[in-house]
């Protein structure tokens, strides 16, 4: 498989007061297309920072991070801004949905804001991909009437509806039950298996180390051990 990111030497300082935070110390790392990674680590360690730091959401304080080989850092805000609609989506422990629009609606709004495609075929986008997610006929209903499980299964379909090349959970399984966390994790691995999608996960969820194809353990901001599976 290609590498679709590679961290060169990556590091991020925090500034809290008179004191300097390392949340990454110079971490190097290759992610290959299709892989379905978890970054563990004690809170603090840097799983978070390493998420935000690929998906745009921060920016290293020195080293670099290329997709399919161009850095990221070289990019113009736009180009940025396009790389994260395209190409990253983003699943978070708080589900992150927004409470007056319907699932549907929820799952649409990312095609909506890219503005691409028509109105009746971002319907039925959305649609296929709230069925794939076993949410079939839910798709008038708001997110007060549905159960945790069924609000992270919405923020998955909303995550993989613009078929993003790389998905970055952040604790995704963290407020689900277990038989829930179960059908969660099953779910992204099928997406995995017949999509290709990239996962990389921050957790501290077992069940998601176990399932995951790699897992990578950061300690203080630095790459402790990367087992693949």
């Amino acid at each position: 498989m290609a590498a679709i990111l590679q961290l060169e030497q990556v590091r991020k300082t925090y500034i809290k007061g008179e004191n300097q935070v390392h949340a990454l110390a110079g971490v190097d790392l290759t992610i290959e297309q299709g892989e379905f990674l978890a970054v563990v680590g004690p809170s603090g360690s840097g799983k978070t920072t390493l998420l935000n730091i690929v998906g745009c959401l921060d920016s290293p304080s020195s080293g670099r991070v290329l997709y399919k080989g161009e850095s990221l850092g070289a990019m113009k805000e736009d180009q940025l801004s396009d790389y994260r609609k395209e190409h990253i989506s983003f699943i978070f422990q708080s589900y992150n949905l927004i409470p007056v629009l319907t699932v549907r609606e929820n799952v649409e709004l990312p095609l909506v804001i890219e503005r691409k495609l028509s109105k009746e075929a971002i319907r039925a986008k959305a649609d296929e991909v709230i069925a794939s997610v076993g949410l079939k006929g839910l798709g008038e209903r708001y997110p007060r009437e549905l159960s945790g499980g069924q609000e992270q299964r919405v923020a998955i379909a909303r995550a993989l509806v613009k078929e993003p090349y790389i998905v970055l959970a952040d604790e995704p399984t963290a407020n689900l039950d277990s038989h829930t966390a179960e059908e969660i994790v099953d779910i992204m691995r099928e997406i995995n298996r017949t999509k290709g999608a990239t996962f990389i996960f921050s957790t501290h969820d077992p069940l998601v180390q176990k399932h995951a194809r790699r897992v990578l353990t950061i300690r203080d901001g630095l790459v402790h051990a990367d087992e693949r599976k």
